[in-house]
This record gives C-alpha cells, structure tokens and sequence, in this order.
C-alpha cells in the first residue's frame, strides 16, 4: 500500500479526518448546542454507505440472529389476517416493555409464561392489575406491568385493534417513542426507525459521536440518523438487527470490530487505527453516574391472631395486614407489610414509636390500647438495591391479638388490607 493511500482513501482525504480528531475526542466536551451537533453528528450517511449499511446489516441478521420467542421469521405480507397481524403486535409490545432495563435471558422465561397465561391483548385485558403484578414479580420496575394492564384495557375497549402507526400508538399507556417504533415497524412494517441504547451505541461509533448520548439535541440527532437508515422494504428486520448489533457485537465494553458487518463505515475505528490514544470505546462518551441515595425504612411485619375467627366465626386462622402503596412513585400500587421512612439509621425503641404512630393514623391501630400484644420481636435487616437508592430494612414482628372487628370492615376498602 502506498504512503498515499490507507484503507484506499487519499491522503487529502486521511488529513480531513484527523482534522476533527481533537473535537471528535474531547474527553470533557462543553455541553452541546444545536449547532455542535450537527457539526459532530453529520445530518446523513452518503446515499451509497446508506445502501451498503442496510444490505451489509441485513444479511449478517439473517445469519446470526438469535433465536428469541418473540421473533418471527417471515416479514409482514398483505395476506396475512388482522388477528395475526394483532398477535404478532401484542407479541412484540409484551417483549419490547420487558426488555427495558432486564437482560434478554431473564426475559424469555417470563415472556414465555405470560404469553401462555394471556395470549391474546383481549385476554390481557381481562386480568387483575394484581394479577399482572403477580406475574411480574422479579422483573422489577413494576410501573411497566401498569402500564402493559392499562393499554390493553384501552384497546380493547376501543374496538380491540392495535394501532398500526407510531401517532396512534404513542397515545396508548407508557408507549413512548421506542415502544411504538418497535411495534409500527416490526408488526406493521411502518418505516420507522428505533432507538435504544444499543442503538445509540452502533451509531456514535459509526459517527464518533463524543457528545453526551444522554443530552436530548445529541438523542434527537440519533433519531435522525436512524430515520435515513432504515431499510424501507425491511424496515422492522432492519431495526431489529442494528439492536442486534448492538448487543452482541458493538458492546460497551469489548467491541468485536472484526466480526462487524458495517466496521468498513465506522468513524470511531478509523480513529482509532490511526491514533493510538483512541479507542472504539470512547464512544459515546461515558456520562456521570448519579449517586444512589441511602435511604432507611421501618418494616413490621404485622399477624393478627384468630382474624378469621373474627370474621366467619369458625376456626382460628391467622391473617397478615398488609397496605397498598400509592398509585404514583416507587412501586406503586403494590402491596406491602406496612413500612415507615426514617429520617436515617435508628435504635429499636425510634423504630416501634415510628411504626405505632403509623398504625395508629393509618388504620387507627394502637398495639398498646386497642389489643394484646403477643410477642414483638426483631427479626433482622437487610438492602435493597434499586437503581437510584440504596434502602435499608429493619424488619419486626409484631404479633396481636383482640383486634376490633372495625379493622377487618376495611379489608375490601383499599389501600388498608390484603390477605397474603
């Protein structure tokens, strides 16, 4: 190879690039404006990169796809009816939510029961709020599970149709941007483009995009360049293999560029080939992590002696209060053993006076008056890790007996009891 010439490309055309080098690797860029965008981010791949990309991509799908549930082999046609081009949308709706913040392995094994339990959005919609919950424990972020119960709710009463295009889905319960493109363009063939973070990832690579992937111009402008690549005839295989790519070849941490089906159009490898202080992984730059917040909470764990006793008369069963949490913020509506905030770490003795004051506004329970106490004991504690706090439990029982009948009148009248 001649000194004029590096992977085929003019040495006036080498110097070029490496004249942005230094802007397109600036470890700590100022925040971007609109104008910085689209100087780092070029509005469009030439109309000839566009076309090798989608061909290139494609193929390399078709080959390696992986073998997921949700995934159908054949694409879209005219022939085929609107209970399966239903089906298909609720499929992939159902795996699209679960797979936000949850690995693809856990999600199999979850997708599979659900789809099983509810085949169908009318089966769906059908079920408990609780009942949906159920199903989602160890998923986490249950405000997904809500929103799934309220969307399928919707369109069933709207006539059972899911909606075919982007404008229509994104007015359904927590479908955003992402949900709907999925859906549009995967069950409904709509060219639309989808970004997540597997996404963003491939294209400020390809691009060596340094701005902050989490800046909303710097998001915008993904979206425009996805937008020009999808492949029009294709547009939900495509979608699905730039994610693809992203999740097993173009990988935060070890890349495997060799293996890339586009690596010929990626800026940030040719950077890096001709500047060894640069590596594929410095895009998209790393954003700072937030501290999680330490928080402390009082849990008890309350049992109440002979309640079924109380209510039919017959045999003496225990049952378990629980209260429901509020419809809005951390896992909310679910049910919980009651529980107390604390201002921060604290004795035995802070606990039980916080957890009695909360018994006694809440359900109008004072342990101390309105029943016996049988035993009141310490059980442990322990730490829940959940993305943005650190909670620390102290767990008691509390055992009771003689409780009123007044607190069982209120077991249909939420948020106040549960049976476990």
């Amino acid at each position: 190879m001649s000194d004029g010439k590096r992977n085929g490309q003019p040495k006036q055309q080498q110097n070029q690039k490496r004249k942005k080098v230094t802007k397109l690797h600036n470890k700590t860029p100022p925040p971007p404006t609109i104008e910085d965008i689209e100087d780092i981010v070029p509005s469009s791949f030439t109309e000839d990169e566009t076309h090798k990309m989608r061909e290139s991509l494609l193929k390399w799908y078709d080959l390696n796809r992986r073998d997921l549930p949700w995934r159908r082999l054949n694409h879209t046609s005219k022939e085929e009816d609107q209970s399966e081009l239903d089906t298909r949308a609720y499929g992939v709706w159902v795996s699209e939510v679960m797979l936000q913040q949850t690995r693809v392995q856990t999600v199999i094994g979850y997708y599979n029961r659900w789809m099983e339990k509810w085949p169908t959005i009318h089966h769906l919609a059908q079920a408990t709020l609780e009942e949906v919950n159920e199903m989602w424990v160890g998923l986490g972020y249950y405000r997904r599970a809500r929103f799934l119960s309220e969307g399928a709710k919707k369109i069933v009463a709207e006539g059972g149709r899911i909606p075919e295009t982007v404008s229509a889905l994104r007015k359904i319960p927590g479908i955003g941007d992402y949900t709907a493109g999925a859906i549009a363009s995967i069950a409904f063939n709509e060219v639309v483009p989808v970004v997540d973070g597997n996404v963003v990832r491939a294209i400020a690579r390809l691009k060596a995009v340094s701005a902050n992937p989490k800046d909303s111009v710097t998001i915008k402008r993904f979206w425009k360049v996805a937008a020009q690549l999808v492949d029009p005839f294709r547009p939900g295989d495509f979608n699905q293999a730039l994610m693809e790519l992203g999740a097993t070849v173009c990988t935060p941490l070890n890349p495997s560029c060799s293996m890339c089906p586009v690596s010929e159009h990626c800026l940030a490898l040719l950077i890096s080939r001709e500047d060894n202080s640069v590596v594929v992984t410095d895009y998209p730059i790393k954003g700072v992590k937030v501290k999680q917040r330490c928080d402390f909470s009082a849990v008890c764990v309350v049992e109440i002696q002979g309640a079924q006793q109380i209510l039919e008369g017959n045999q003496c069963v225990s049952e378990f209060l629980l209260i429901k949490r509020p419809n809005e913020g951390l896992l909310a509506g679910l049910w919980e053993f009651p529980s107390v905030l604390l201002d921060g770490e604290a004795d035995w003795f802070a606990r039980i006076e916080a957890i009695n004051g909360f018994l006694k506004q809440i359900l109008r329970l004072n342990p101390k008056k309105t029943c016996h106490i049988v035993l009141r004991e310490e059980v442990g504690e322990f730490v829940h890790v959940f993305s943005h706090i650190r909670l620390k439990v102290y767990v008691e029982l509390l055992v009771l007996k003689g409780v009123t009948n007044d607190l069982f009148k209120k077991r249909n009248k939420k948020p106040y009891l549960g049976n476990v």
